[in-house]
């Protein structure tokens, strides 16, 4: 969306440092109650939120590097890389950790940015069949932000009005998991009422992304009452049965969801983070491409990535090579300058990328930030135009199967979400031939090995999408996944009373000692 760029939201607000450490900005003369008058300023203020999720210390690097690190299929490719980050890869975070210091006040910028929305719409005489669609959004934003917070950290601060008074920030104290759950439900359900079935852009929340990550908080849900996983039926199935009426689909080739130029045209994606070439500061230039492309490669005309998030061999080598879904997520080929006396440019396997840089690694790279960016400002993928999906239809077709396993196992109707899926993975590119890879499910298993299927099967249809690390803390595959047959062998400091948390920021913790005690073990 355009006006990304346009943080109007810093004329009217306080941006929040944290959550207890309260900093006023003011760039502009206007004030909340003078500046809501209609709907547009609703949606500038809303504006403003998105435009905090577009910084880079929440998506792109700061926030989103941690959660693909900690998963079991990415690891560091360059050593020489900040510490802060090799620490979320081989679990030796502490409070102190730059990359949590940097996202959690990010994070709760958002929430205020949300917040004031939601308050300065109250100012807004007009009826609630104008303003509450718009008004939804925050809701969404808010809930979305959350929902990833408490995933995150467990007991948080939950804060659902603007706070303007420095003093009483710093007596604000954490809200319970499940009360947190509660009010992300809410908000949840008061966007999934007000929302539009359609938007004119995916980077705008629908009715459906409201119901689809209602679905996904159900499902999550599961972890801490079976009962969950029906209600994640039920939202799951009210999409996929109003699937025409929401424009909905898959994309018929998978690349072309990871295709910058093709993305926002696409019915499969629920709601985006919509990069377009633009940078102002650190508002709305991602890393994701420099982070995970491959250093010193010629293909792409930025210079190469910075091989920093790099999966692990195994994940090349046991993901099946007719599966179509493994040549659009990775690269195994890189295109280098050659060396001297040689000149010009050469194309080499992934066993030889250390040739080019030493600091890089020997393994295929992560290709779906890397190989259709658009327009790209700034070397190494910088300041791309990539749309980034947050969550996409295929998903809800697995959570669907997902959690009717848990209701009623055994249902050809489960088979059938996981069969659609798999099918686009087969037909791959328009024109070229069917594969036999991945197989059709079969039919009548039991509740276990459907379950461990649907898990794999979101880990490679969703792969490097950020699902995997929350997959893992959800179901408590920790020991499994990091033990010694894991996709990265054995990853000795992951400890699971402790791990599947971030630790609390410290500095927040000494601005407001309400917010201890300090998660488990840290």
């Amino acid at each position: 969306m355009k006006t990304y760029k346009y943080l109007f939201l810093l004329l009217i607000s306080l941006s929040i440092i944290g959550c207890s450490n309260l900093e006023e900005e003011p760039v502009g003369l206007l004030a909340p109650e003078g500046f809501f008058k209609s709907t547009k300023d609703i949606q500038t203020a809303v504006n403003g939120a998105y435009g905090h999720m577009m910084h880079e210390d929440y998506w792109g690097r700061k926030g989103s590097l941690p959660i693909m690190l900690r998963s079991d299929m990415v690891s560091i490719g360059d050593p020489t890389t900040p510490v802060r980050r090799i620490d979320h890869d081989r679990f030796t975070v502490d409070g102190e950790n730059g990359m949590i210091t940097d996202s959690w006040p990010r994070s709760y910028q958002t929430i205020a940015a949300a917040n004031q929305a939601i308050v300065g719409a109250e100012a807004v005489n007009v009826p609630d069949e104008l303003k509450n669609p718009v008004t939804a959004q925050a809701y969404f934003v808010r809930a979305f932000m959350y929902f990833e917070l408490v995933r995150l950290y467990g007991d948080i601060p939950y804060l659902d009005k603007p706070v303007t008074d420095a003093a009483a920030a710093g007596s604000i104290s954490k809200t319970k998991v499940a009360d947190v759950y509660t009010k992300i439900i809410a908000d949840l359900e008061f966007a999934k009422k007000w929302l539009p079935d359609t938007q004119p852009t995916r980077s705008l929340p629908s009715k459906a992304t409201a119901q689809s990550y209602l679905a996904l908080v159900y499902l999550t849900m599961g972890q801490f009452d079976n009962a969950n996983f029906a209600k994640a039926y039920t939202e799951a199935k009210a999409v996929i049965d109003n699937e025409s009426k929401y424009e909905l689909g898959l994309e018929p080739d998978f690349q072309d969801l990871f295709n910058a130029t093709k993305t926002a045209a696409s019915k499969e994606p629920l709601f985006i983070l919509d990069y377009n070439g633009f940078g102002d500061g650190e508002y709305g230039r991602d890393y994701m491409g420099a982070l995970t492309g491959i250093r010193e490669n010629q293909r792409d005309g930025t210079g190469g990535g910075w091989s920093v998030a790099v999966p692990s061999l195994a994940v090349y080598t046991s993901w099946d090579s007719q599966d179509y879904r493994r040549a659009v997520s990775l690269d195994d080929t890189g295109l280098f300058k050659a060396k001297a006396p040689a000149t010009g440019l050469v194309e080499e396997p992934y066993t030889r990328f250390t040739v080019y840089y030493t600091n890089s690694a020997n393994r295929p790279h992560i290709a779906k930030y890397t190989r259709f960016p658009g327009s790209v400002a700034e070397g190494n993928f910088r300041q791309s135009s990539n749309k980034y999906i947050m969550m996409r239809y295929a998903e809800v077709l697995l959570i669907a199967a997902e959690a009717l396993n848990e209701v009623t196992p055994g249902t050809t109707e489960a088979d059938g979400y996981v069969d659609r899926v798999r099918e686009r993975a087969r037909n791959g590119m328009a024109g070229s031939t069917p594969s036999p890879v991945p197989a059709k499910v079969t039919s009548g298993m039991s509740q276990d090995a459907f379950r461990a299927m649907v898990l794999e099967e979101r880990k490679w249809e969703l792969a490097f999408e950020l699902k995997r690390w929350f997959d893992i803390v959800r179901r408590k595959m920790g020991p499994t996944v990091f033990g010694a047959s894991g996709l990265e062998g054995l990853k000795t400091n992951f400890n699971p009373a402790r791990d599947y948390l971030y630790p609390l920021p410290n500095d927040e913790l000494l601005r407001n000692p309400n917010l201890l005690p300090q998660n488990n073990e840290y």
